[in-house]
């Protein structure tokens, strides 16, 4: 007998349906509506609690009711996949899904073929728990049984199929699922290029494991941990002041300069700088206006030239000169901008071809658009969707072709500088701005079709004219 796969809710959730077969989710006190399944759902309710097996979804009577509302209930991320052990039933091996299409698929092995670890999987400890993951899995699987993890770990050398599958090796039934994710690749023995080389595609090559396990782990899209301003350690220990505890010692004061009635006049940098505020309300009457885009592109990110230098020591490398300054001038930033509001220009999603200072359509579809928009709305707690979001990708092989060790490090840096020039300059024209700190990455990459690990979000601003001015701070 083989270990069986079944699908189930998460033990947090818990479903009801009306007579008419309409479901309804419940996770804490928050209520979610799943849809219309059939009169019948109900009785049927519980099977998804206990799990039922893949195989039974896609079949007989449950093709038309438990299967859809079990595939619905994974995208909304409520449901979770058990390994059960031929017998007894107990867990081998729970899959928690991390990206919101994610459903279980093994890949097809044949005996002959060589499987290794990918360098960019890890096992560790969570609570009491051992989990496997990867940055470039869709899942994260949760082994209960410690044959398995010991068999998993022993792939970081290459091996058969075949053997796995002879030495009754407790991984054995999770290869094709493994080789789904990504979690385990094929390798051809024969061929003398490092493993490094031959995993994934010649962009992957670039990353190393922990800039790429940051990138994925750092913001929403590829993991299903909870993200944003919830307070983890509320109760637990009390926060950090906002300004830190003075070292003991004489202090050397720093306003001996300053005019005599304390109120010295301000560099205009410097009154730039304390006008700068974060705004979240947008005036829906008066949009931005494409005049004024194309002077905040033009004054931020515009490439004012392009050279090829022999650096000592190293190859030749095209540089660019643009106004904000970048790691090595490398200038690997990106600018997509979803638009909602703005005067001369079509509600759409953009590419800004900082080269050509020109924007290019990209003809993404109506609900993308909206679903980056309400994306951003919901990062900034704003009462409407902003008059442009703008998108701030990295092309990561632009840094990682020269640096090692540092490079997501230096992108985050390159995010941070080009963030402030975007604040200055919309201080600067009467327009409204603000950061916004995260961005769903798999979303933009099925958008534009880019390989999140080719080409992906690392920021995003929203811009427009304010709802006020000069707008509130905050």
């Amino acid at each position: 007998m083989r270990p069986v796969l079944c699908a189930r809710l998460y033990p947090h959730v818990a479903l009801e349906a009306d007579a008419a077969g309409q479901v309804a989710a419940r996770l804490n006190d928050h209520w979610l509506s799943i849809g219309g399944f059939g009169a019948g759902i109900a009785e049927r309710l519980h099977d998804l609690r206990v799990g039922v097996p893949l195989a039974a979804l896609t079949s007989g009577r449950n093709s038309k009711g438990l299967g859809p509302l079990a595939m619905r209930l994974a995208r909304h991320g409520l449901m979770e996949f058990a390994l059960k052990a031929p017998g007894d039933g107990e867990d081998l091996v729970i899959i928690e899904p991390q990206t919101a299409d994610y459903w279980p698929a093994a890949a097809a092995l044949e005996d002959a073929d060589i499987l290794v670890l990918s360098r960019f999987a890890y096992m560790r400890r969570r609570g009491s728990e051992m989990v496997l993951e990867s940055p470039r899995a869709r899942a994260l699987f949760r082994l209960c049984d410690p044959q398995i993890a010991a068999a998993i770990a022993a792939l970081s050398t290459p091996r058969s199929v075949r053997r796995l599958r002879r030495d009754g090796s407790g991984a054995s039934p999770l290869l094709g699922l493994l080789a789904d994710c990504q979690i385990v690749f094929k390798v051809d023995v024969a061929n003398d290029i490092g493993l490094r080389q031959v995993e994934g595609d010649e962009s992957l090559v670039f990353w190393d494991f922990h800039d790429l396990l940051f990138h994925a782990r750092s913001t929403e899209g590829r993991q299903a941990n909870p993200l944003g301003g919830v307070y983890p350690h509320l109760g637990f220990a009390a926060a950090p002041p906002a300004v830190r505890p003075a070292w003991p010692g004489k202090k050397i004061g720093l306003r001996a300069g300053a005019a005599a009635d304390g109120h010295e006049e301000l560099l205009p940098l410097a009154k730039l700088l304390r006008e700068r505020v974060s705004t979240r309300a947008f005036d829906a009457a008066a949009p931005i206006t494409i005049a004024e885009l194309a002077r905040f592109l033009e004054n931020t990110a515009r490439v004012l030239s392009k050279e090829t230098v022999d650096s000592d020591g190293g190859p030749a490398f095209e540089y660019t000169a643009r106004p904000y300054p970048s790691a090595g001038a490398s200038y690997e930033l990106e600018l997509y901008l979803a638009v909602d509001k703005c005067d001369g220009l079509a509600r759409g999603f953009y590419h800004y071809d900082a080269g050509q200072h020109a924007l290019v359509p990209l003809g993404v579809g109506t609900a993308e658009v909206r679903a980056l928009l309400t994306g951003s709305q919901f990062a900034m707690d704003a009462p409407a969707v902003p008059q442009i979001s703008i998108i701030i990708a990295a092309r990561f092989g632009r840094v990682s072709w020269k640096y090692s060790a540092l490079a997501y490090a230096l992108i985050l840096k390159d995010v941070g500088v080009l963030t402030q020039t975007f604040y200055l300059m919309a201080t600067q024209m009467g327009l409204g701005g603000c950061a916004i700190g995260t961005v769903d990455i798999d979303l933009f990459a099925k958008i534009t079709g880019i390989e999140f690990h080719i080409e992906g979000p690392v920021g995003q601003f929203a811009l427009g004219r304010p709802s006020q001015w000069p707008p509130g701070a905050t």
